[in-house]
């Protein structure tokens, strides 16, 4: 069993917490989050999980991405129930969301976390 951490990141949630033009591409603006989180120190797994108009985003070394089926939250909390057995963040904003990985014991983080300055 290992005992690495994982970063669960909310890409749609991260993504929109800026105004900088996302809504005009969606998958573009999930690539560029991807590729920041594999410039990222950091020994943790990093899940990278989109939606929607960002689906076919493809991982890359460092960044596994998910593409949900249907909901990124219902994918982010099964992600989370199934990494239940260490340590576990998700980054996102969405209290509703929080909760619901919480109830795992995952912690939460902001999209501050993993965005620039």
């Amino acid at each position: 069993m290992t005992t690495r951490p994982v970063l669960i990141v909310d890409a749609a949630n991260v993504v929109g917490s800026v105004p900088d033009g996302w809504w005009r591409d969606r998958k573009g603006a999930a690539e560029r989050l991807r590729d920041r989180l594999a410039a990222r120190e950091g020994e943790e797994e990093v899940i990278l999980v989109v939606e929607g108009a960002a689906r076919g985003v493809e991982s890359v070394p460092g960044v596994r991405v998910e593409s949900a089926p249907g909901s990124g939250d219902d994918r982010i909390v099964e992600l989370a129930a199934a990494h239940a057995d260490r340590p576990c963040v998700v980054v996102t904003a969405d209290r509703a969301l929080r909760g619901r990985v919480e109830a795992y014991g995952a912690r939460c983080a902001g999209p501050r976390t993993v965005r620039p300055a």
